[in-house]
């Protein structure tokens, strides 16, 4: 799961230099569905949400997928794959504080400084590991990845009793489908201008890898995980998430880190380690 959505920035960002961004989403997300729902099936089955669910499990569909993979794919196209990985992995924290507000559970001393460390390192990266760079890299982008991970966490902490009701993996699916419907009529335009046999064979690895590994197989790994070793274990690997995606970035698209990007991602590692935030999986794209 770490290996798959580390590597998913790099190779995500590849195909982008080809692709469009709504084209890239339309084209990545029939597979996403089509792999939970093969997962599904062989489960099986599935059942449809209860009457009273149904516009709000549509809501958060939107909000989760629709609204969060539109912020996800824009950053990411146009910041580092690095820097994106690094401002994703404060979801949990960002999930936390609303988590708190809402009442849904108390925020100790400790996670509290956790979360300060972890805002301090996103400003180092923001200040001095992507947008202060002149390799493409974007204010505007990391912005978009910020409001990746306030959309996510937003996301989160508002199914929260529906997961509890439903279960996460079932309720993942209605979600993952209501976006993959949306992001592709959104996509479909820009899909019918773009001249799909000039894309190389590279860009299209990157739609099938980001859309059917990225998300619909990282998605059921995640959920394995946490059903075995569970979520407090499962989370901290996502911790390495970013170590992995600024290697592989690094090695495959030559983004060689900063002194402050490097500086910042030791922060906010270090943030979310001592925090130690619970959290239903973390989004990546």
């Amino acid at each position: 799961m770490v290996l798959i959505w580390g590597l998913n920035f790099p190779i995500a960002k590849a195909a982008l230099s080809e692709l469009d961004p709504l084209a890239f989403n339309a084209l990545r997300f029939p597979l996403a569905a089509l792999v939970v729902l093969i997962a599904m099936r062989n489960r099986g089955g599935f059942l449809w949400p209860a009457r009273g669910d149904r516009l709000r499990t549509f809501v958060l569909g939107v909000l989760g997928n629709v609204f969060y993979q539109q912020f996800f794919i824009f950053g990411l196209a146009l910041t580092r794959a690095g820097t994106a990985s690094l401002l994703l992995a404060a979801t949990p924290i960002i999930t936390a504080l609303l988590s708190a507000a809402v009442g849904h559970e108390r925020v100790g001393r400790r996670t509290w400084t956790g979360v300060i460390a972890t805002f301090i390192g996103i400003s180092l990266v923001v200040a001095f590991g992507g947008a202060a760079s002149a390799e493409g890299a974007s204010l505007l982008g990391d912005l978009l990845m910020i409001g990746a991970s306030i959309s996510w966490a937003v996301y989160t902490v508002g199914s929260r009793d529906l997961i509890e009701r439903y279960g996460s993996v079932q309720f993942t699916a209605w979600t993952l489908w209501t976006g993959a419907i949306l992001l592709s009529l959104i996509g479909l335009p820009s899909v019918l201008r773009t001249d799909l046999a000039a894309i190389s064979a590279g860009a299209w690895f990157g739609v099938v890898y980001a859309g059917a590994l990225s998300i619909g197989i990282a998605y059921l790994i995640w959920y394995y995980g946490v059903r075995q070793i569970g979520n407090t274990r499962t989370a901290v690997y996502a911790n390495l998430i970013p170590v992995v995606a600024l290697t592989a970035a690094w090695l495959q698209l030559g983004e060689v880190p900063t002194g402050g990007q490097l500086l910042g991602a030791g922060v906010i590692l270090g943030g979310l380690t001592l925090a130690q935030v619970r959290v239903n999986r973390p989004p990546r794209g």
